[in-house]
């Protein structure tokens, strides 16, 4: 209901402007004073209450604000109430959006729209308020009012996209598809329709229920005119004959889009299969990208001659479109010839030399892209060990090109072609050192070419980089030799310097030093990254589950917070954009929309993350019980990270990392070839052909276990603080959980045995390797995650003490003494085989972090709890002091002063480790490096790389490579780069030696107090 001519909300609009541009400008102040006098003026006015409302939520004041919406609502729900306009309405629903109570926004509309029926501005408003909230149903049903009162088009179409919703995220929401065609039907027979959104839709609706002819009907009708892009029209029509399997029409179709996109390549894949009828499923290739190998595994049901036949006028119509790319850069219609050959070799040929042919002659015209390793890549896992030796050979030959460029190029191409077609792991050591000396000889020599080149461009013979440090990886896996991962380093700075914004290579680096240890550096290079909106969930696996990990508590919270505060903001506001998509009738827009939103809010990582910062929030604040107590509080108490892990939610996680951009040494965040021992299979996994995309999502999605671990950590940790607050006491008191002790024990023993699940036990299965361990029959190193094991443990005595559970029952059980056992038996194993942190990785020193930042902090906790139990007025001394010493558990205290002790010897010989390792001289740890970097075999070991780049770099003149790539690298120095190495290493030593001193002096005043 428009606002009457001068007035807003029923207010003079000048009154109200200055308030509007106070707040635009952001002067809140002004604002707020403006606000408050217009209220005073108009005390019982909404839209007074609603301004007011805005200034204080943008002043930071939500309750306050809370209050004023409360009041504007009760005003318009009032028997005696305003007039209600659209205004006011939509000014409170800004507010109570901000403040995550769409809810009140939501009753507020619905109030206005039954008390002026059919007001097509309050209904609009309404629709948006079901559209924020995902409410599909109330969505449909509104727009289908705001229809039948005006039957405008687009009000049709808001109903069928609430059913296309419907159909995509609700059970059963697949009867409701006859209903959404009956309805464009109907309005199609009044008044056809105007927009190609809702043809778009309407074809759509009929695809859905595998009515294909219809479609085609359709789109082939006077409807079709709608489209405009003949190209588009064409692409719907081919779908659809080839869902119909109407292969002949189809591939006609096909042909005439090729004709006019000829390096359209995915088409001509399609036109093949449909040539050839085979019986492909497109729907998956809409969604997970496209996959050729998906579409290559079927099977033509025509004759062999038939085939043939086929295959041959495939190969006519590729050739006809080679003669018209002649003068460009077209790819498609030679590496269509590639498939074709291959096609033929699949069904029956086991000749390629076709195959082979037609490789070289795609080698001749396109040999100097950078894209011609990967446009080929899957052509060569299907050639023979002879058949890749005549390929290397055949193109090794054809040199004959114009320029410096182009023939940088095709050496780049023979060096990857020969990474694909040789089973590199298998290469002797010497002849993987000796390529990678070429390699970037050939890069150093080359540098003259990127002379006029922008700092943001692509260098050429970029690719040699990323080749030789592969090399140099594989070469540390297999030999261990840490020069090998130095000379890696130094080369990728060395890339970087020249060109800083080579964000592939920046990644390789993060990788590189959180591998080391050195986070801090990892850190940095990855702040460069300038890791923004949706590329917080796709990229920030690279960091942020290491960093959870390390002593680096503060910068782990920042990049913490920056990701959920992203997906926070997204979840609250994707539905703005999804109604401005009704708004402009972007139809197939507004789902997209939503399809995005779910795909974040189901997101595996933004799960992981969150329970995570339940636990770095309790890592934070481990040296202040009462702290702990307060995030215990804020999570309730547990509760909530057991409510976001709810099984039906583990069903529909979806992984959106990009794991394409992650080294092959670690595919996963959990994996990391370069730590386990060299293994032929799985080297030969790693550099062999990549699975399909669809492969790949299908096996990497998350893991529920560890979610599910993660989940019940909070709960546990507070369960057995109170397990520990109330074991002593001989009545059932009630705790601030609001559960009893016997309640609590119940509960405890319950998320015990889920826990134990979790790492991969049943409970006593659990018990028994954790007494294995503490009795030294087994190592810790026999198993996954000791960390976990440990916790498990912690856990599992303070329910035991809260019970006086003992061993005498004949029953194994874990005690204080077992706990401490096993505590002290991990701690000095870990020690013991440590070597000096600049040689050890930083996976080995982060197991000793974990192991003090979280099991052992749940286990100081607990202890604290059951002191502050135990001795309530700290000792001191009343009348009745013989009776309170009788209360006294003399035996449980004198268990947890003994484990008070160990705890303290454990986190002592820690403290005394990483004391050694800061102790050392910075220029002693910069000369053990360097010696690393140092062979006495001039055949074979590290820094050979290294002595190639200064020799090449001393040749080097400003007037050959330009003012920027000369600068650049003469300022390159490797000594420069190990000592940001070392420097790295030993700020993560000092943040552990921090927390280690923050956990004595805890663990110093409980012995005081016992």
């Amino acid at each position: 209901m428009a606002s009457k001519f001068g007035l807003a909300g029923g207010i003079p609009e000048r009154r109200v402007r200055p308030i509007w541009d106070a707040v635009d400008s952001r002067q809140y102040k002004a604002a707020l004073k403006l606000s408050t006098a217009l209220l005073q003026k108009y005390p019982k006015s909404p839209y007074a209450l609603a301004l007011k409302a805005v200034v204080l939520e943008r002043m930071g004041k939500g309750d306050d604000a809370l209050i004023m919406c409360l009041e504007a609502k009760e005003l318009l729900h009032s028997d005696t109430g305003p007039f209600l306009d659209d205004l006011t309405l939509s000014t409170l629903q800004i507010v109570l959006q901000r403040l995550d109570r769409l809810d009140l926004a939501t009753s507020c509309y619905e109030h206005a729209c039954n008390k002026y029926i059919n007001n097509l501005e309050i209904m609009m408003g309404l629709f948006n308020c079901y559209v924020r909230e995902y409410s599909y149903v109330k969505q449909q049903q509104t727009a289908i009012k705001m229809y039948k009162a005006v039957g405008e088009e687009r009000f049709l179409m808001w109903a069928v996209c609430s059913i296309q919703l419907q159909v995509n995220y609700s059970s059963g929401g697949e009867k409701l598809l006859p209903l959404a065609e009956a309805l464009i039907k109907k309005h199609i027979s009044k008044s056809s329709l105007h927009e190609p959104e809702a043809l778009t839709m309407y074809i759509s609706i009929l695809e859905q229920q595998k009515k294909f002819d219809a479609a085609f009907e359709v789109i082939s009708g006077d409807l079709g005119s709608l489209i405009l892009r003949e190209e588009d029209k064409l692409r719907m029509k081919g779908r659809l004959l080839g869902q119909s399997c109407n292969y002949a029409a189809a591939s006609e179709v096909l042909q005439k889009i090729l004709a006019m996109r000829p390096d359209d390549y995915e088409t001509f894949l399609q036109y093949l299969c449909y040539l050839l009828e085979e019986d492909i499923d497109w729907s998956k290739h809409t969604s997970g990208g496209f996959c050729i190998e998906c579409i290559s595994s079927s099977k033509s049901k025509l004759s062999e001659e038939e085939f043939d036949i086929r295959l041959s006028s495939a190969l006519s119509f590729a050739e006809e479109l080679q003669k018209d790319a002649v003068q460009n850069c077209t790819r498609g219609p030679y590496l269509a010839a590639i498939e074709i050959e291959r096609r033929r070799s699949l069904n029956g040929n086991s000749n390629n030399s076709k195959v082979v042919e037609a490789l070289v002659n795609y080698y001749e015209r396109f040999g100097h892209y950078p894209c011609f390793a990967t446009d080929v890549e899957r052509y060569l896992n299907g050639l023979n060990e002879q058949e890749k030796a005549e390929l290397l050979d055949k193109i090794s030959n054809k040199f004959s090109v114009n320029s410096e460029v182009h023939t940088l190029g095709r050496a780049v191409t023979i060096y990857r072609m020969q990474e694909i077609c040789s089973s590199l792991w298998k290469t002797s050591i010497q002849d993987l050192e000796t390529t990678t000396l070429e390699k970037m000889k050939l890069f150093c020599q080359s540098l003259h070419l990127s002379k006029e080149l922008d700092q943001q461009e692509s260098m050429f013979g970029e690719e040699l980089l990323f080749m030789a440090t592969n090399t140099l990886f594989l070469l540390f896996w297999r030999t261990k030799k840490l020069g090998y991962l130095l000379e890696a380093i130094l080369v990728v700075e060395f890339g970087l310097r020249i060109r800083r914004h080579a964000n592939l290579l920046k990644v390789l680096l993060v990788h590189l030093y959180l591998f080391l240890g050195a986070f801090h550096s990892a850190c940095d290079w990855y702040q460069t990254l300038d890791v923004k909106n949706i590329l917080l969930e796709t990229i920030s696996h690279h960091i942020l589950p290491q960093m959870l990990i390390s002593p680096h508590f503060n910068k782990a919270s920042d990049l913490m917070k920056e990701y959920l505060k992203f997906a926070d903001d997204h979840s609250r506001d994707s539905g703005d954009l999804t109604c401005l998509a009704y708004r402009h009738r972007n139809y197939s827009r507004a789902i997209e929309f939503v399809a995005f939103h779910m795909k974040l809010r189901n997101s595996s990582q933004y799960l992981i993350s969150k329970l995570d910062s339940f636990i770095l929030d309790l890592k934070l604040n481990a040296n202040n019980l009462d702290e702990v107590e307060k995030v215990l509080e804020s999570a309730n108490y547990g509760v909530k990270p057991l409510e976001l892990a709810q099984s039906d939610k583990l069903e529909k996680l979806t992984c959106n990392i990009d794991s394409q951009t992650r080294p092959w040494w670690s595919p996963s965040t959990t994996v990391n070839y370069l730590s386990m021992p060299f293994d032929e299979e799985t080297a030969s996994v790693c550099f062999g052909p990549k699975p399909c995309i669809h492969k790949t999502n299908e096996n990497g999605g998350p893991d529920k276990s560890e979610i599910e671990r993660k989940s019940l950590v909070p709960r546990l940790v507070y369960l057995s603080m109170q397990a520990a607050l109330s074991a002593p006491k001989e009545n059932a008191e009630t705790t601030n959980g609001g559960a009893s002790s016997a309640t609590i024990a119940v509960e405890l023993g319950s998320l015990l045995e889920r826990y134990a699940r979790s790492i991969g036990f049943s409970f006593s299965d659990a018990i028994d390797a954790i007494l294995s361990i503490s009795t030294g029959e087994k190592s810790f190193k026999e198993f996954s995650d000791i960390v976990s094991c440990i916790s498990f443990a912690i856990f599992v005595n303070a329910w035991n003490a809260s019970l006086s559970r003992t061993e005498n029952s004949g029953q194994k059980t874990i005690s204080w003494e077992s706990v401490d056992k096993l505590i002290t038996s991990c701690v000095r194993e870990i020690i013991s085989s440590m070597g000096p942190t600049l040689t050890s990785t930083g996976s080995e020193v982060l197991v000793l972090v974990q192991l003090v930042a979280e099991p052992l902090s749940w286990h100081i906790w607990i202890m604290q709890s059951f002191i502050k139990s135990l001795v309530p007025l700290g000792k001191r001394k009343k009348k009745s002091g013989q009776s309170d010493k009788q209360n006294i558990n003399i035996p449980l205290m004198k268990a947890i002063h003994a484990s008070v002790h160990c705890v303290s010897d454990a986190i002592g010989e820690v403290r005394k480790w990483v004391s050694d390792q800061l102790n050392r001289s910075e220029d002693l740890d910069l000369d053990f490096l360097m010696t690393h970097l140092t062979s006495a075999d001039n055949s074979v070991g590290t820094g050979k790389i290294l002595n190639v780049i200064k020799e090449s770099l001393g040749v080097v003149e400003k007037s050959e490579v330009g003012d920027r790539i000369y600068d650049s690298v003469k300022s390159w120095d490797p000594t420069s780069v190990l000592r940001n190495l070392i420097g790295s290493q030993r700020k993560l030593l000092a943040d552990f030696s921090q927390i280690t001193d923050s956990k004595l002096r805890v663990l110093d005043s409980m012995k005081q107090s016992i």
